[in-house]
């Protein structure tokens, strides 16, 4: 079972961005499909690391591109980033201290957090650029 399902709502618009982010959701659920069940292939720290690690880099990239296009919402946009970074970092840690991860949680945090970001930072990113 998915734990983040693609919605339409998640649509910046792009036909590649869109493609990249539906890739993102694809791989947070295969990573969730790996630490479910009996036969757990994966520790949540390896879950949570992946994620971690394939959201930086998809930021990273996307910040030097408004880095090279002088975009006037690069301090905003970054910050989201950011934002979210920490967020994920603050799961892991609680996730350290005390061994406690809950697919709901998690997945309603990522589900609002793209849902809002694509659809305000994301999307007009994309639109000025063309």
């Amino acid at each position: 079972m998915a734990l983040i399902e693609w919605k339409k709502e998640f649509e910046v618009g792009i036909a590649d961005v869109d493609h990249e982010h539906q890739e993102l959701i694809k791989l947070i659920n295969d990573l969730h499909d790996a630490i479910s069940g009996e036969n757990a292939t994966i520790s949540v720290m390896d879950f949570l690391g992946e994620i971690y690690s394939h959201v930086s880099a998809h930021f990273a990239l996307e910040e030097k591109i408004m880095r090279d296009h002088k975009y006037d919402q690069y301090t905003d946009h970054k910050a989201d980033h950011e934002r979210l970074l920490d967020e994920l970092r603050d799961i892991m840690d609680d996730y350290e201290e005390s061994a406690y991860f809950s697919n709901e949680e998690f997945s309603a945090h990522i589900e609002r957090w793209f849902t809002e970001h694509f659809k305000t930072r994301d999307a007009r990113l994309h639109k000025h650029l063309g």
